[in-house]
């Protein structure tokens, strides 16, 4: 089975990871207003209503639409969220959501009955190597409990690649735009039980003075639901979740570097080259397919010429 990538999805799953690395301290500005429950209805309120009212569902089973706003939306996000809230930095966060892909693989294997070649599970290790030292170096000054939530919306994620790739869906964006549908009623029904109507009301209160917050949501809407979304919605839905999952090991690559950059959360050499091995461990089993591939037309090309 052949889990390579062409050329340009994997340009386009290495922007999807840019964007959601960013992504990571616009949520660490709007968590400094909004509480993590409120922030994340919040969200996908924004999107859903457009949904609903402009764009036509898509021709997939209900079962996996709501599957894909279960995983990817409520889980990963309500869990994320709250992580950050309880003290994960933002490029530690990036770092350990990345958790996914290995998550995706497992899961694929197990109920989809994919089977990863060995480039693709050297990659990997290759890459869980490399979130292993920056893990080392940084997890030991952070508590345990946002830690775990962090990876339980890791978790999240992968069950909403699965759903994703089960799904099929005939227009990619018309399915992620409806995803946004299910997540707004359980998460703000949530906000109003946990974090309260007092906290809430206040927080709506003051958000027209909280531009930071506003436009770190914006940047989570529009770029890293609408455009990042859509992106690995469609490559979920034209390639093995196997080869597409690993990507998202580039996020804490771009993660910790906008948070170095923006937040002043400096990385070691030692993140450094973890974030080295992280890269290499991801584009391994593309690399190797392309100079297999070149290899291949190399001896057609001898072949006819001898002929």
């Amino acid at each position: 089975m052949d889990l390579g990538m062409p050329r340009r999805d994997v340009l386009w799953a290495g922007l999807v990871a840019v964007i959601w690395g960013v992504n990571f301290v616009a949520i660490h500005a709007s968590l400094e207003h909004y509480p993590p429950f409120l922030l994340a209805g919040l969200r996908f309120l924004v999107l859903a209503i457009p949904a609903v009212l402009f764009v036509r569902r898509p021709q997939v089973q209900w079962r996996w639409l709501l599957g894909y706003g279960l995983g990817f939306g409520i889980l990963q996000f309500a869990f994320l969220y709250l992580g950050m809230a309880a003290g994960m930095p933002a490029g530690l966060s990036s770092l350990v959501l990345q958790a996914s892909a290995p998550f995706t693989v497992i899961l694929a294997a197990v109920l989809l009955r994919e089977r990863p070649g060995w480039p693709v599970l050297a990659g990997v290790a290759v890459a869980l190597t490399g979130l292993a030292v920056i893990a080392g170096y940084r997890g030991l000054a952070v508590s345990v409990v946002p830690v775990l939530l962090v990876l339980a919306g890791a978790f999240g994620w992968a069950i909403g690649n699965l759903c994703s790739r089960q799904a099929q869906p005939d227009s990619p964006f018309r399915f992620m735009m409806w995803m946004t549908v299910v997540p707004p009623l359980p998460m703000l029904a949530l906000s109003l039980l946990v974090e309260g109507t007092d906290r809430v009301g206040s927080a709506l209160a003051r958000a027209p003075s909280a531009w930071e917050a506003n436009l770190g949501l914006a940047y989570t809407v529009v770029l890293a639901t609408v455009v990042g979304s859509g992106l690995w919605t469609t490559l979920l839905a034209r390639n093995s979740a196997s080869a597409v999952a690993p990507f998202s090991m580039l996020v804490p690559v771009a993660g910790l570097t906008a948070a170095w950059l923006i937040l002043g959360e400096r990385p070691s050499g030692w993140e450094l080259f973890g974030g080295v091995l992280i890269v290499s461990g991801v584009l391994w089993p593309h690399l190797r397919r392309r100079r297999a591939v070149g290899a291949v037309r190399a001896q057609r090309h001898t072949a006819s010429v001898k002929a």
